[in-house]
């Protein structure tokens, strides 16, 4: 709590305290002049204690309602906690997981619009926080101006993938080309905006407070934004490149607490006191097996290993093509230890199914640090959950914590090891030139080709 003996006077509504009076306004003053005098003091005093708040003085947010269906309450009325929050979270999870299947089967546009959709509940439930912590002080336009920039930025970021991925569609529109033309300084104009309507709301003495939620707010658009951006340009790669990592966190999440709820006895982390030793590495071993295995399994269709192509003949998201390496199997030598357990020396693999073992790795051992990372983000505001979305499992960003991670890593891993030059991308990027330039570009080609042998030179008559 504050320390009120400091100051003269007594507290005021919501907990501010009035200063003594002044010398000689004690009486026969102006009542206009004192009036305006104490709605100024009564702000300066309202805002005027941030500096000396600390951690203990932040206020306490109501926990959250229990939203778990009545059905489930009667059946499991005879449980202990313990079992009920199991079965809770068991079935909320399977039902999950089938809405997840359900949509993979809808295609790529579906996933898209789920990671949109769980990027914009994340973003709401972690600004949620922020005003509910610091809505005593009724900062101006916080909230609108927070999912302004949410939308700026998204604005920004799909823009980039409308331009890169829909150039012969937008090639056709003639009112898209100028907004991808100007995307970028459009972008930069909507966020001057806002910039230019946080810096008008600067209430006196109450700065430091709007710059921490000005931050708070940038922070979470670097959180939620930009990772979903990078999860997106992921599944455009090949839907594996999503499925795997994704399900190899869920896996690991499902896994560890399996291992932990049973096996679970050497606690592994204090900011988590029920994660434990024993969950994390079994979790660990399967994920890596489950990874290998969903490799294996998903490599051997096209749905998933092509990457994702708009096509305007047909206007809709394709996945033909012709497999690349990565997707082909491929015969290796074991090595000799287990050729002895094996008995054989050789085994046939898909290129992406190694690759998988990183992924699962990381998924496992670093992505749980995320989780770590969103366990003390909530100690430090005194809740347990982000939110009461999904009964038993929290909010869904205690859900994806883990996620924001894995999308960055899949994507680094990607652009540093896997991908090459793209020749749909190229090849649209040709289509929306010139034609002087196309033909040009053309002329430069083929001289390659007949200088590398590829092509025959034609002969002049």
């Amino acid at each position: 709590m504050l320390e009120l003996r400091h100051r003269g006077g007594c507290p005021g509504p919501g907990g501010a305290v009035a200063p003594p009076p002044r010398e000689g306004e004690a009486a026969g003053g102006d009542h206009e002049t004192e009036s305006t005098s104490d709605k100024e003091t009564d702000i300066d005093d309202r805002y005027g204690d941030l500096d000396s708040r600390t951690d203990s003085d932040l206020p306490e947010i109501p926990p959250a309602s229990d939203r778990t269906p009545e059905i489930l309450k009667k059946a499991l009325s005879g449980l202990s906690s313990r079992w009920k929050n199991w079965w809770i979270r068991g079935i909320l999870t399977l039902t999950m997981i089938s809405l997840f299947f359900l949509i993979i089967y809808m295609g790529s546009f579906m996933l898209m619009l789920l990671v949109l959709g769980i990027q914009v509940k994340c973003f709401h439930e972690i600004i949620t926080i922020g005003y509910r912590v610091y809505r005593s002080y009724d900062l101006p336009w916080f909230r609108t101006l927070s999912w302004y920039f949410l939308l700026c930025v998204n604005y920004f970021f799909y823009g980039e993938t409308v331009a890169d991925y829909f150039a012969t569609f937008v090639q056709r529109e003639e009112q898209l080309q100028f907004l991808i033309r100007y995307h970028r300084f459009i972008s930069f104009a909507l966020y001057l905006a806002g910039f230019c309507m946080f810096v008008l709301s600067l209430v006196k003495k109450h700065y430091r407070l709007q710059f921490y939620m000005f931050a708070w707010t940038h922070v979470t658009l670097l959180i939620t934004v930009t990772q979903s951006h990078l999860v997106i340009q992921n599944l455009f790669e090949g839907m594996i490149w999503f499925l795997v990592p994704i399900s190899s966190v869920i896996c690991n999440d499902i896994t560890a607490y399996l291992f932990g709820f049973f096996l679970g006895r050497t606690p592994l982390i204090k900011l988590s006191p029920k994660k434990t030793w024993e969950g994390f590495i079994g979790g660990f071993f399967s994920t890596v097996v489950f990874g290998f295995i969903a490799a294996y399994v998903l490599s051997k269709y096209q749905y998933f290993v092509c990457p994702v192509e708009y096509r305007s003949d047909v206007n809709s998201f394709v996945t033909e093509c012709e497999p690349s390496e990565l997707f082909q199997l491929r015969s290796y030598t074991l090595p000799l230890f287990l050729q002895a357990v094996l008995r054989r020396e050789t085994v046939s693999l898909y290129p992406f199914q190694i690759h998988s073992i990183a992924l699962s790795s990381f998924a496992s051992l670093i992505g749980p640090f995320g989780g770590f990372f969103a366990s003390g983000f909530k100690r430090a505001f005194k809740i347990k959950d982000f939110a009461n979305t999904i009964p038993g499992h929290g909010g869904i960003m205690d859900r994806f914590d883990c996620q924001y991670l894995m999308a960055t890593f899949v994507h680094v891993y990607i652009t540093s090891f896997i991908r090459g030059p793209n020749p749909s991308r190229v090849l649209q990027q040709l289509l929306v030139l010139q034609p002087e330039q196309q033909l040009n570009i053309y002329k430069t080609l083929k001289t390659h080709l007949i200088e590398k042998g590829i092509l025959q030179p034609t002969l002049k008559v």
